[in-house]
């Protein structure tokens, strides 16, 4: 009887659905066709947060992003309400009864985001504009705290860090594809492959970053003999996918990515240790630092623009003579250090770049593609625009988070024997890499499409370190923790 009656108030409700449905179809009045979408989303953050994170892993690389609204931020539909919504979940239950990992807490790399924060919230008071900093404080924070500090706890199901990594893999394959034939339909113009993955991807920049985070992933899936022959063939025809879509990307600094990426791979598989490689590139940019005059000299005679040609397009890298995109970098950079030499400790706001550094811009450093409104993006550094706008302290709180992590990655593969962790760590390792590399000439972490991947990366690490380490050993199976 009691099955009876739920069948029929099943039947009702969906019954009671389509019609209003269609009232409102008829009316043109088509938001009510939301309302299933809404309703899974609430039932699944009420019974299975882990699966509501995965589902927003799904849909980032098909989210669109809405620029330009007041205060002049933008909003990414669905997955920037759904991940706020998420993170107001956790931080009301960890009020009600407090239940993290304290080895999580206890983690350098836990204790370096906390620094990062912390800093930021701090230089969001003595902003310029609070209002603007406090929004970008709180996009970081949603960000982290459900990719990274919930990710770490839903990682202690290793099966999971894989499943997220196929659940951006599979969706960003299908934009992808997209992308290519509408390029193909333009001959693979170059200077349409600027926009032309709109409006899943605002350029080619971040699409290519994303490309060439993702590459090394695919390649130890496409080898792992541990997988069945059908996963190893799904991974190689998707690993073409993306290696076709990074040659019409005509992103160079994907390229420069991959080649640091190609590099650290030799030093791991040579075991050189981190403390070492650390001292060498302080050693290389206090030498850069020294010579700098002597190297723009040598890279102002380079004159090759972007093109269509791969060699001339890479040649085009170093060109600081006559590219528009590498020179108005440039302008912006320059822009950005006179901000942080007038504002070295506080700089001037989380997130007040963009509308401040117009006034910093020289005459003679601007391009044709300049503005004097300071409307058209920001620092094109996540190194540089921590700087002015955190001061010294934002920039090095957020290479101590890098370093931490580069440093358990660098402990991990190292120490541990088993197969499949081991080259899991390599190859999560060195797609981190490709995006810190990338970092040095653009910044993408005030968007979900890279600051999903970036976050989740980092938390694959630490859940490692925490918790798999040891898996070809008889360890007791940590029991998989209910986020909810």
């Amino acid at each position: 009887m009691i099955k009876e009656k739920n069948l029929k108030w099943v039947y009702s409700l969906a019954i009671a659905f389509i019609l209003i449905n269609a009232v409102c179809t008829y009316f043109e009045f088509y938001y009510f066709n939301l309302v299933p979408a809404v309703i899974l989303v609430l039932l699944l953050a009420i019974f299975s947060l882990d699966k509501l994170i995965m589902l927003v892993v799904f849909l980032t690389p098909f989210a669109i992003n809405l620029q330009d609204l007041e205060g002049g931020l933008g909003i990414s539909l669905p997955t920037e309400p759904i991940i706020f919504g998420i993170m107001i979940i956790f931080l009301l239950k960890q009020l009600h009864k407090l239940s993290f990992d304290p080895d999580v807490i206890k983690h350098p790399v836990t204790i370096a985001v906390f620094m990062n924060l912390t800093w930021i919230f701090i230089t969001s008071i003595t902003s310029d504009l609070p209002v603007v900093s406090f929004k970008f404080l709180i996009a970081r924070l949603w960000f982290v705290v459900v990719f990274y500090f919930l990710g770490t706890r839903m990682f202690r199901n290793y099966k999971k860090i894989k499943i997220f990594i196929w659940l951006y893999l599979i969706p960003f394959a299908v934009i992808i594809v997209y992308t290519l034939i509408c390029h193909a339909q333009v001959n693979f113009d170059e200077q349409i492959a600027n926009y032309i993955m709109s409006p899943f991807y605002n350029d080619h920049t971040v699409y290519g970053a994303m490309l060439a985070m993702f590459l090394p992933v695919l390649l130890f899936f496409s080898v792992n003999k541990k997988y069945s022959a059908s996963i190893r063939f799904a991974a190689v025809m998707l690993l073409v996918i993306y290696i076709v879509g990074l040659i019409f990307s005509y992103t160079r600094a994907a390229w420069v990515s991959l080649a640091v990426a190609f590099i650290a791979f030799f030093l791991l598989k040579f075991k050189v240790k981190f403390r070492v490689l650390l001292m060498g590139f302080s050693v290389l940019a206090a030498i850069a630092f020294v010579y700098q005059t002597d190297i723009v000299m040598k890279l102002e005679k380079n004159r090759q623009d972007a093109s269509q040609d791969f060699d001339k397009h890479i040649e085009s890298i170093s060109n600081i003579s006559t590219d528009a995109s590498n020179l108005e970098r440039i302008n912006r950079w320059n822009a950005a250090f006179r901000m942080f030499h007038e504002r070295p400790f506080f700089g001037w706001g989380p997130g007040t770049y963009s509308f401040e550094y117009a006034p910093f811009q020289h005459a003679k450093e601007k391009t044709i593609i300049s503005t004097n409104m300071g409307d058209k993006g920001n620092a094109h550094s996540e190194y540089i625009g921590p700087l002015c706008e955190s001061g010294f302290l934002g920039l090095l709180t957020f290479i101590t988070i890098i370093i931490c992590v580069l440093s358990a990655g660098f402990r991990l593969y190292y120490t541990i024997t088993d197969y499949e962790t081991k080259n899991l760590v390599l190859c999560i390792l060195l797609g981190f890499i490709t995006y810190i590399t990338h970092g040095a000439l653009n910044n993408f972490l005030d968007t979900d499409k890279a600051s999903v991947p970036f976050w989740g990366f980092v938390a694959m690490i630490v859940a490692i370190d925490i918790y798999h380490r040891n898996r070809d050993e008889e360890i007791k199976e940590i029991p998989e923790e209910e986020l909810n």
